[in-house]
């Protein structure tokens, strides 16, 4: 039995990490300062984990979090364009400062291996699809420019310390769990609860913007097999975490009409500063070093995700 740390533990991508590492009989630490993070997302496993409220940014904590620890799968961020562009140094401490710290902390605790999630941002607005990891990174926001830094500590730390690093470039996770009502939310989330209610989603720009949406299912598996890969397949190198397909954002608000029952129209605002408007991945890299499989695709992800947020309105109206 080996024992992991998840930061950002109360997150969507963290939450959902922790869960499928208790399932599998594993020990459990985990660390969030409920910046962006929910207590809810915890409730019905806490008991089970080691949890800690702290904040990556103490680095006193992220020593005591790392004590025993085999494993770091480090998911704490900031995980928001728009944020970022408006308070450009407060994401670039939780998202750069942080990582790390969250290094240095593992690298004197000699634990084995730290995944990273990374972002799919790091690749910019070039016009090139799919985009791959030889690609040369263009970010064009300050959240994707702090998360392409921690990517090049996480290869540094392998370089210099010999502490085994992987990273995952997450392109649009989504599923269960994803707080609708947070800024930082994804599109999806947004969209099933608005959906659900009666309520006009927004899209911002002509809603031919296309993402490789990626089900939470694929993301942690793949965490847990970059956790259990070999070193000299992975460590200290970048994978895409995707499914190698993208869908528009008009595509995606027509399917979920049929699964909510939505009769409404979208309303389209002007596009975002620091958004991007294609995204799709190549996942060659990650099939042959990592293992990696798309095991949920965009429909099955979707449906499961509405059926979802339908439970909680119905556990909230009773």
């Amino acid at each position: 039995m080996a024992k992991y740390l998840v930061t950002g533990a109360a997150g969507f991508i963290g939450s959902s990490l922790v869960r499928a590492l208790l399932d599998r009989g594993e020990q459990v630490r985990g660390i969030d300062n409920f910046s962006t993070g929910r207590r809810d997302n915890l409730t019905e496993v806490i008991q089970r984990m080691d949890f800690r409220e702290a904040d990556i940014l103490d680095l006193d904590a992220m020593h005591k979090a790392c004590e025993g620890v085999d494993y770091v799968l480090h998911q704490a961020a900031i995980p928001s364009v728009p944020k970022s562009v408006l308070d450009p140094v407060g994401s670039n401490r939780a998202n750069a400062d942080g990582t790390l710290n969250v290094l240095v902390a593992a690298r004197d605790a000699k634990v084995k291996r730290v995944v990273y999630a990374a972002s799919s941002s790091v690749y910019g607005d070039k016009p090139t699809l799919p985009k791959h990891e030889a690609m040369s990174p263009d970010p064009i926001s300050p959240y994707a420019v702090a998360k392409l830094a921690s990517e090049f500590y996480m290869v540094c730390f392998y370089r210099c310390y010999g502490l085994q690093t992987v990273c995952l470039r997450y392109f649009n996770i989504f599923g269960p769990r994803q707080d609708p009502s947070s800024p930082y939310s994804g599109v999806l989330a947004k969209f099933s609860t608005q959906m659900l209610r009666g309520e006009h989603p927004t899209i911002f720009g002509d809603g031919e913007t296309s993402r490789d949406f990626t089900f939470i299912d694929n993301a942690v598996s793949a965490n847990l097999l970059a956790c259990s890969a070999p070193a000299q397949e992975c460590a200290g190198r970048v994978f895409n975490c995707a499914t190698g397909r993208r869908i528009t954002l008009n595509e995606t608000f027509e399917a979920m009409k049929k699964l909510t029952g939505f009769h409404g129209k979208v309303n389209y605002e002007p596009e975002r500063s620091g958004d991007i408007k294609h995204s799709l991945a190549d996942i060659t890299l990650a099939q042959k070093h990592l293992g990696y499989k798309v095991l949920v695709n965009f429909e099955d992800g979707l449906r499961r995700t509405v059926e979802w947020y339908k439970s909680q309105a119905k556990a909230v109206s009773a």
